[in-house]
């Protein structure tokens, strides 16, 4: 039994449907072995989707739902998490097709009626957009942030202290320098000046300076990101330290 399925406590070979950007067909309940590299597997896909293992690259996805990238080929297929039922889309510019993968020009009513069509597959399985609960679930979730993300931006006026939490960072302390649009950017965003040289800038943002600190000091994020409260700075008095 191979590290993978030791690992997970489950079997080694995986179930999954294989589509590509050529074309809506969709290759169903392929079986590859979880220990398989990326780009063994890439191979493996060569003459499923008829593109070229040197320049594909695959999406991993649960009904429509994007849930990783496969980039590292030296990687074992089961690192991602793959389950059965999902599917691997592969992408390629196709330019070495090989003759015998058919590629197909429907008109619209021809793609409704494929019943190995990406969309047929959707459907049936009542995933993504054809989820009428699910659907509706993400849109109360996005009116809740929507409304969340309005109350902080309420609460974020200029030399408030604020605690930010963002993916791949520590949890740090400020003070809200900033809110408002940035150009060439959508959306709101909040300028924060850190306790800490944890930041990403000096205030600026593409040349433009929106507030003053020194260098590592300044950031910009999202509403969702911030929590507005009594964060009094801390103290980092090095003379204390032994």
């Amino acid at each position: 039994m191979s590290a993978v399925s030791i690992l997970s406590g489950s079997s080694d070979i995986v179930k999954i449907n294989i589509s590509n950007s050529q074309n809506d067909a969709i290759s169903f309940e392929q079986k590859y072995s979880k220990s398989l590299k990326i780009s063994d597997f890439k191979i493996k896909l060569e003459p499923i989707t008829g593109g070229s293992a040197a320049t594909m690259k695959l999406e991993l996805y649960r009904g429509d739902r994007l849930v990783n990238r496969m980039d590292d080929d030296n990687q074992m297929l089961g690192f991602y998490s793959i389950e059965d039922g999902m599917r691997v889309h592969v992408i390629d510019n196709f330019t070495f097709v090989q003759e015998n993968v058919a590629k197909f020009e429907l008109s619209q009513e021809e793609y409704d009626k494929r019943q190995t069509s990406v969309r047929n597959y959707l459907r049936q399985n009542k995933l993504g957009k054809y989820n009428e609960e699910e659907m509706r679930k993400l849109e109360e979730d996005r009116k809740k942030q929507e409304e969340e993300d309005t109350k902080k931006l309420e609460q974020a006026t200029i030399g408030a202290r604020c605690r930010v939490t963002t993916k791949g960072h520590p949890t740090r302390l400020g003070t809200v320098m900033y809110k408002g649009e940035l150009e060439g950017k959508t959306g709101m965003f909040i300028g924060v000046k850190f306790d800490e040289p944890l930041g990403a800038n000096d205030g600026t943002c593409n040349g433009k300076r929106y507030f003053e600190c020194p260098p590592k000091y300044g950031s910009f994020v999202a509403a969702k990101a911030i929590e507005i409260g009594d964060f009094p700075p801390e103290n980092f008095d090095l003379d204390d330290e032994l």
